[in-house]
């Protein structure tokens, strides 16, 4: 068989089976224009002007559409009403967020910003009580703050610029402890 009959037979088949999954996935989603193979809605969107393209998109297809980024779906909320709907009326429905697999991978789903449903609400929990506890939120760790503020100053100073690292004892700065 000739290689430039293989590449185009091989890349026609590629194609085909990018628009099957685009097809197949789409029953679940709000519907959209229809997507390209692989670059999705991209050249359908003004990036120079993007509220002007959804807000055009919104028109013809309702304030819910399906936009595709690439091979990746991503529904679009437009105008006041839609959002409000989907945060405050059906907020435990909307509460999650996507997984970035490198970051899911490197960070092992822990962390405020990583996590995802009931481990969020557990690290969300303790850190705030452990922050209330340090004083977060109180008049009192302003006056904490700032004395460690003046301490590292002025052990800046005494360095002259001479060395980057700055050793603190506990009879210097007793607040350090």
């Amino acid at each position: 068989m000739d290689p430039v009959v293989a590449l185009v037979l091989g890349v026609s088949c590629l194609l085909l089976l990018s628009l099957w999954r685009h097809r197949s996935g789409r029953g679940k989603l709000p519907p959209g224009p229809t997507p390209l193979p692989i670059i999705g809605n991209i050249l359908q969107i003004d990036v120079k002007d993007i509220s002007k393209s959804l807000t055009h998109l919104s028109k013809v297809y309702g304030p819910v559409f399906t936009l595709y980024l690439g091979m990746k779906p991503i529904v679009v909320l437009h105008g006041y009403e839609a959002v409000k709907e989907a945060l405050v009326d059906n907020g435990e429905e909307f509460a999650g967020r996507d997984s970035i697999p490198i970051l899911k991978r490197s960070k092992n789903n822990f962390g405020i910003l990583f996590s995802n449903g009931k481990t969020w609400k557990e690290i969300r929990r303790f850190s705030l009580m452990t922050l209330r506890n340090f004083g977060m939120g109180k008049k009192s760790i302003e006056d904490r703050v700032q004395e460690e503020a003046r301490c590292l100053v002025e052990e800046l100073r005494k360095t002259n610029g001479g060395c980057l690292f700055v050793s603190l004892t506990l009879t210097e700065c007793p607040l350090l402890y």
